[in-house]
């Protein structure tokens, strides 16, 4: 029998630690059907084994699973769960991962050049300028288990391996665009930011992308306060994808554990 213990900071509010969709073979109708069951996580998964009306080889799969699933997590083991689950359902992993995640935007010269580096990790702002500390960030990163992005998968991920050729991001990537979408919440980042209410610095209001470029070239034209500007824009952009993160994952929790029956 696996030894059960429910680690601390655990909470009834995770989605990670009842999720089977990682695990080889074991696809979704599966999951709904565990959990209409009553395993309800790994922990009462594998106190019971003989509890759940699941069929070979699906049942010795799941049982197996959920054990190294609960010996990864309690490692704290992030790439294992970043490697199994599909991109997509990362945000489940935002509960068991909040106090490591990294809030991160990137911006540039316009080109493939990167000029900022924005790390928020929920309570301090980190961040890392081209000519000044910009070699830092890869080391520094490594410290964080979950990113959080806007649009990160198709911008700021890419960018970041074309200015660090040798450097593998293993974290779990929860990209709050697509996942956003998902929630019916579509556009840019500033226009949900809207819909939802969230307010900015009035002295940034209008900027976006392109002024980042143009305050990056004023600053190399020796126009120090506009690297500060700069500087205030991507903070404004990571801090404030901390609520949206905590309400997407809140929207997807109810949608996705919304137990209905397997047909």
């Amino acid at each position: 029998m696996f030894a059960l213990s429910y680690p601390t900071g655990y909470t009834l509010t995770a989605v990670l630690t009842r999720t089977y969709i990682h695990i080889p073979g074991i696809a979704e109708p599966i999951e709904q059907e565990l959990w209409l069951q009553g395993a309800e996580d790994w922990y009462t998964l594998v106190e019971n084994p003989e509890r759940w009306r699941i069929s070979e080889p699906y049942l010795s799969a799941v049982l197996q699973g959920a054990e190294t699933s609960i010996e990864a997590y309690e490692e704290g083991n992030y790439a294992y769960f970043a490697g199994r689950l599909p991109v997509k359902e990362h945000w489940r992993a935002y509960e068991e991962f909040r106090q490591d995640v990294a809030y991160l935007d990137v911006e540039t010269d316009g080109g493939s050049q990167i000029t900022v580096i924005g790390v928020y990790d929920g309570e301090e702002t980190y961040q890392f300028v081209w000519g000044e500390n910009l070699e830092e960030f890869p080391e520094f990163i490594h410290e964080f288990s979950m990113l959080v992005t806007f649009n990160g998968l198709h911008f700021d991920v890419p960018m970041i391996y074309k200015n660090f050729p040798g450097l593998a991001l293993d974290q779990l990537h929860l990209d709050l665009c697509p996942t956003l979408r998902r929630l019916g919440l579509k556009g840019g980042l500033k226009r949900i930011e809207q819909q939802l209410g969230l307010i900015r610095d009035p002295d940034l209001e209008g900027l976006s992308g392109r002024e980042a470029v143009l305050l990056w070239q004023a600053y190399r034209l020796g126009h120090d306060s506009a690297l500060e500007t700069l500087l205030r824009y991507n903070r404004e952009d990571i801090v404030n994808l901390k609520p949206l993160a905590g309400l997407a994952y809140k929207r997807l929790r109810e949608k996705t554990t919304a137990l209905r029956p397997v047909r």
